[in-house]
């Protein structure tokens, strides 16, 4: 059975690469107001994967545009699943005016990336995920995460996510965007990719193998080289046998 892998990006957010990267990917996430985004950035981006047969998707985030939603904050599990919610619902209002259909919920960031490790901050984001009536889940893939767990306790379907364009720390969670090595440079992030798509592993910043079962890989949208990063990691993918396609 061939390799299929979905191939996603952080959208909506303001970056000047985003046409250029929309045609060589498979799903878009997009911010709807709290680390970015209003109703004309949302807009946009939804048409404009429309028109690449993108299937699109809701980046909920800190409501924190200052800090772009990478800040360490701190907010009672009913208070995220309220903000997660609202940001949701005002994609969702978008997208209908515009006939397009969402499909699933990505968080943003530091929400992200503290809700890996954080029970019930993942289960306070689920429930604004599963409230919202979007069928798919979106993250981190690997034991070190507990988000696809709580995802899939409210009913969620939930697709492990991998990034070619961030290094690993030896547990399977992301490297600090504080430390070196976070962010990976070009080459090395299409080799990560296809590794992954073909054998859902990579190597840690520290060296070790680690084991990452993506279902969808991500790519950032707001690097300098995005663009780039998009049509060289599909033309890769695609050469070493890798279909690329939204989850079903």
């Amino acid at each position: 059975m061939p390799h299929t892998i979905d191939l996603n990006a952080d959208l909506g957010e303001g970056s000047p690469h985003e046409a250029a990267i929309m045609p060589h990917v498979s799903s878009a996430n997009i911010a709807c107001g709290g680390h970015a985004g209003d109703a004309e950035t949302m807009r946009d981006s939804l048409r404009l994967a429309a028109r690449h047969g993108v299937e699109a998707g809701a980046h909920p985030g800190f409501p924190d545009r200052e800090g772009f939603g990478r800040r360490e904050l701190h907010f009672s599990p009913t208070e995220v699943t309220a903000f997660v919610r609202e940001q949701i619902e005002a994609l969702k209002a978008v997208a209908a005016r515009e006939g397009v259909r969402l499909r699933h919920v990505k968080p943003h960031g530091m929400l992200y990336n503290m809700a890996v490790k954080d029970s019930a901050l993942a289960a306070a984001i689920a429930r604004a995920a599963a409230a919202s009536g979007l069928p798919l889940y979106f993250g981190l893939a690997g034991e070190a995460s507990v988000m696809l767990r709580e995802a899939e306790a409210l009913g969620l379907t939930a697709v492990g996510e991998g990034f070619a364009d961030r290094g690993y720390a030896p547990d399977g969670s992301l490297w600090p965007r504080s430390q070196a090595g976070a962010l990976l440079p070009h080459d090395e992030a299409v080799r990560q990719g296809v590794r992954l798509a073909l054998t859902g592993t990579v190597t840690a910043v520290t060296g070790e193998p680690v084991r990452v079962p993506a279902r969808t890989l991500c790519l950032h949208g707001d690097g300098a080289e995005a663009a780039e990063l998009a049509r060289d990691l599909r033309q890769a993918l695609e050469a070493a046998g890798v279909r690329v396609a939204a989850p079903a």
